[in-house]
């Protein structure tokens, strides 16, 4: 058996502490997604190890859910039986018994519309746009230590995200709580806060994706550890709350970081935020 990663292997230590906990509980302490924490126990489920994955539920509450979704039509349970015959010898020739057909509707010459004065620019840009219509206030996705930037989360939430500060190295942090970096190794902690500026809620950890980017473009993912005396964030930001924390991050020492970049999925859109870290 392949030996675990050292993310898998500090999930499966916490794991052994407890012997038995919910996935939410244990992605918590390590300041993990849950769903990410989910899929890696799934994983080392399979490959052998002495790990059973499972799901508990009220079997009343659940069926009394289903049967009230299906009351107001949000659950229909699943497709009904029955035989339907599907003609491949012409486009569009496929029968249904579901009932009679309406009639075919018949092609009609399109008309032309008169076309709006506008002025369009290159996709993504300030001037994609119709000139008669405001065009929104520029939203700055770029900052130093210190300022906050805006974005929204895949919910719909408006995030206001300050980088408070950036400690590196953290060594001493790092150490202080009990770890112990190898040779050639360095800690860093960022501590960013994150404002929930409308009224949904963000549900997600709020530095799931914050990462760090060297001077030769790589990046550095956060660190699966939390230091006692800098507190890693929680997971959720509700409507109108501010909450902060930590992030740890390892890497070989002489590496340069030049930026700290947030997102709020794995990949770059338009809604990633950097900060630039000046020499």
């Amino acid at each position: 058996m392949v030996a675990p990663d050292p993310v898998d292997a500090r999930l499966l230590a916490v794991l052994a502490e407890t012997g038995r906990a919910a996935v939410h509980e244990l992605a918590q302490r390590l300041g993990m997604d849950p769903r990410e924490a989910a899929m890696r126990l799934i994983t080392l489920s399979g490959s052998g190890l002495p790990v059973l994955v499972g799901v508990e539920c009220d079997p009343n509450g659940v069926r009394r859910a289903l049967a009230n979704a299906a009351a107001y039509g949000n659950y229909f349970g699943p497709p009904q039986s029955g035989p339907y015959a599907v003609h491949q010898s012409g486009p569009h020739q496929v029968q249904q018994p579901y009932g009679p057909q309406g009639p075919v509707s018949q092609p009609f010459p399109a008309q032309p519309q008169p076309q709006p004065q506008a002025t369009w620019g290159p996709p993504q840009s300030a001037g994609w746009v119709r000139a008669d219509q405001p065009q929104p206030k520029p939203v700055s996705r770029t900052g130093k230590i210190g300022s906050s930037l805006e974005a929204d989360s895949l919910e719909g939430a408006h995030l206001q995200i300050q980088l408070v500060e950036v400690v590196d190295p953290a060594d001493f942090l790092f150490t202080a709580a009990g770890y112990k970096l190898a040779d050639g190794e360095r800690a860093v902690v960022v501590h960013t806060e994150v404002t929930n500026a409308s009224q949904v809620s963000y549900t997600s950890l709020p530095d799931m994706y914050l990462v760090l980017v060297t001077k030769t473009g790589e990046t550095v993912t956060k660190a699966p550890v939390s230091l006692s005396s800098r507190p890693a964030h929680k997971l959720g930001v509700q409507p109108g709350e501010t909450a902060g924390g930590h992030t740890v991050f390892v890497l070989p020492d002489a590496t340069e970081v030049i930026q700290v970049r947030w997102s709020v999925r794995p990949e770059v859109d338009l809604n990633t935020l950097v900060w630039t870290i000046d020499d």
